[in-house]
């Protein structure tokens, strides 16, 4: 009989590793960070969370209640504000010591690993904020077409 592992058990075995100063490539689940990380199919490259900026995308423990993998939008303080990029509304809310870690690389299921802080992907995430008020659509299209293709 095969021993089951928790999520959680996983997210606190990656972030021990993370602290450790390793880095830890972590399967991201769900759609909330379309385009830019196909959940179930891409995976994010951890490191240990430094110099954060607004922009950064994060693995952060949110409302004391649950782990996200979603983009810094506001730092105010010690306060941080997440949206994931497929979102259409609502923001996630954390400390700055709950975020756990940064992600530095998307990975594709072939292991490919791309930077996701290089100019083109920061001017397509600055882009895609701007188009906030029409994501919906934008999305809609998106999982009808190229999710399938990609399928």
């Amino acid at each position: 009989m095969k021993a089951m592992i928790s999520d959680n058990e996983i997210i606190h075995n990656a972030v021990a590793l993370v602290n450790e100063g390793l880095r830890v490539t972590f399967p991201v689940k769900g759609y909330s960070m379309l385009p830019f990380i196909i959940g179930s199919k891409e995976s994010v490259d951890l490191i240990k969370p430094e110099n954060l900026q607004v922009g950064h995308i994060v693995l952060a423990w949110v409302e004391g209640c649950r782990y996200v993998v979603h983009r810094i939008i506001r730092i105010d303080g010690t306060q941080v504000t997440l949206m994931g990029d497929g979102n259409i509304a609502g923001v996630e809310h954390c400390r700055l010591d709950e975020v756990a870690a940064l992600a530095i690389n998307v990975v594709t299921a072939k292991g490919k690993h791309h930077p996701l802080y290089n100019s083109w992907r920061v001017k397509a995430s600055r882009l895609w904020w701007r188009l906030l008020p029409v994501r919906r659509w934008i999305l809609a299209i998106y999982r009808r077409t190229w999710l399938k293709v990609v399928a």
